[in-house]
């Protein structure tokens, strides 16, 4: 019976990944990404949003995408290309956040975003994208384990608590 009910789900996971499309994030997108947000923590954080959506210059066109489904947006992903900080000799590519509305998580959207953003990069020659989890967030480790990403090099993350 389960390995019946595991072979349905592959086929109506491709399915519904077919159906959903993806493109830029827009400043129009606002609404959306606060409410996949306010379910995910708990709490609104509309100018938070918005002072990262509504830059007076564009960090770098496709620093961010939505997944949309029939017209809905259910995920988005945001990033950016920087190079020479940190001592990091080449143009790189960061993500910094991945959110997905809860009815529609462990279903491949996050991955399907990913894979859309990383292949942007890597189109205008970015060829290492790094990104920061929470050493405790253990679905998150495994999500971007799953994407094939590994603990970067020599760099650490350290933190000086200045209370």
């Amino acid at each position: 019976m389960m390995e019946l009910r595991e072979e349905r789900r592959e086929p109506l996971e491709e399915d519904f990944l077919a159906r959903l499309s993806m493109r830029p994030l827009t400043i129009g997108d606002l609404d959306a990404i606060v409410e996949i947000d306010r379910k995910v923590l708990g709490k609104t954080r509309r100018d938070f949003w918005k002072k990262k959506i509504d830059l007076p210059t564009p960090r770098y066109p496709l620093s961010g995408l939505v997944a949309e489904l029939e017209g809905k947006v259910i995920g988005f992903i945001l990033g950016e290309v920087s190079g020479w900080e940190f001592g990091i000799p080449d143009t790189v590519g960061w993500i910094s956040t991945i959110g997905i509305d809860p009815d529609y998580q462990h279903q491949g959207v996050a991955r399907k975003l990913s894979q859309e953003f990383i292949k942007n990069l890597k189109a205008i020659g970015v060829n290492v994208v790094y990104t920061l989890v929470n050493w405790s967030d253990w679905d998150l480790l495994k999500f971007f384990r799953a994407m094939g990403f590994t603990r970067g090099g020599e760099m650490i993350n350290l933190e000086l608590n200045i209370e």
